[in-house]
């Protein structure tokens, strides 16, 4: 819980407060789709070695003994990775073993699309591929909490829903971080899109996810949803006004309000 409070704000608060044994599998997602996302994402490591890192995570989650194969691929990196990535073995063993497979599925799906987008040098110029590329980091993520939820008391859900309400939330990061991404040689902006375009695309899929919790029975998996995408609907707003990132004051105001 220590390195998921220093890794997400946005998550945190509603992993924090899920049900025993849905807690330490969700927990076990997101870090270890942390851990994934720090070496994609990573402004030191060259290209060549990011693929080899991702696609080894895809090969360590499909090996006998995943714990060996990860610890064996990670270790001669230690210095230049983060924590957060070093530690992803742990983050695995923290899910209970019956949710386990479903987790090594995503994981394994996703280090080998990110090695991939890495590959192409994360080429954008339609928003078919704008769709593929949230897709791979978030809306697989969507889909994955679906069948958690499935899991953990049978609550069904759509997971072409689902895969708005990731989608959604990485479309507001794309938004938020544009300049940042510009200054690493990366852009997520379809040709020709300014932010009005980006915008509506964040809306569009924050409208389904929207309709994704209102299909939610009572529960955690709900009570869960409504946290990152009421943050998400008020950092929409905020960057439309010309701001870009919510105070903590406000966060936990809408975290409040929420729950």
């Amino acid at each position: 819980m220590t390195m998921l409070k220093q890794t997400s704000r946005t998550f945190y608060i509603p992993i924090s407060s899920l049900d025993a044994g849905l807690k330490e599998a969700v927990t076990s997602a997101y870090l270890c789709m942390r851990a994934i996302d720090e070496i994609e994402d990573h402004e030191d490591l060259p290209d060549h070695l990011k693929i080899e890192l991702l696609a080894g995570v895809h090969s360590a989650f499909q090996a006998e003994d995943i714990i060996d194969a990860i610890k064996k691929l990670l270790a001669p990196h230690k210095a230049v990775l983060p924590e957060v990535s070093m530690r992803l073995d742990e983050w695995l063993l923290l899910c209970p073993s019956t949710a386990t497979p479903i987790i090594k599925q995503y994981i394994a799906k996703m280090s080998i699309e990110m090695s991939e987008w890495v590959q192409n040098g994360w080429s954008i110029h339609t928003e078919e591929d704008l769709d593929r590329y949230t897709y791979s980091v978030a809306g697989m993520v969507g889909e994955m909490l679906s069948e958690l939820w499935l899991w953990h008391d049978g609550t069904e859900s759509d997971r072409d829903k689902a895969i708005a309400f990731g989608r959604g939330l990485q479309a507001v990061n794309i938004l938020r971080n544009k300049l940042e991404d510009g200054k690493r040689g990366v852009n997520f902006f379809p040709d020709g899109w300014g932010f009005k375009e980006m915008q509506q695309y964040t809306r569009r899929n924050l409208e389904l996810a929207d309709a994704y919790i209102a299909d939610l029975k009572q529960g955690p998996a709900l009570k869960f949803c409504k946290v990152p995408l009421a943050l998400a609907h008020a950092t929409v707003k905020l960057l439309a006004a010309g701001g870009n990132k919510l105070t903590r004051d406000a966060v936990l105001k809408i975290v409040s309000k929420v729950t």
